[in-house]
């Protein structure tokens, strides 16, 4: 049962694949502390020892690790779901861009 047009599942095919690759590499670069995604972690101005900074660091680098792997695994869903009604539309012929 075609839910979606062949554009609308080719879109986000292709939607699907970028998301996922680029989720993917963001999770990675989190997980493995890059320098230059400091600012995206929300710390505090202040912290009285450097040991409480490097932990909530620590922390915040993890969570948004584990975030961005469970968008890219949402999006896994998506892009099985535009493949399914890819396949839909090519088998009954309404394929035409």
């Amino acid at each position: 049962m075609a839910l979606c047009g062949p554009k609308l599942s080719l879109c986000g095919l292709i939607v699907s694949v970028w998301g996922i690759i680029q989720l993917s590499i963001m999770g990675g670069l989190f997980m493995w502390n890059s320098v230059g995604l400091i600012e995206d972690l929300g710390l505090e101005e202040h912290y009285d020892t450097a040991e409480e900074l490097y932990s909530d660091a620590d922390k915040a680098y993890k969570n948004i690790a584990y975030n961005c792997w469970i968008a890219a695994a949402i999006y896994l869903v998506t892009m099985v779901v535009s493949v399914q009604q890819f396949y839909v539309n090519r088998q009954a012929g309404h394929f035409q861009l």
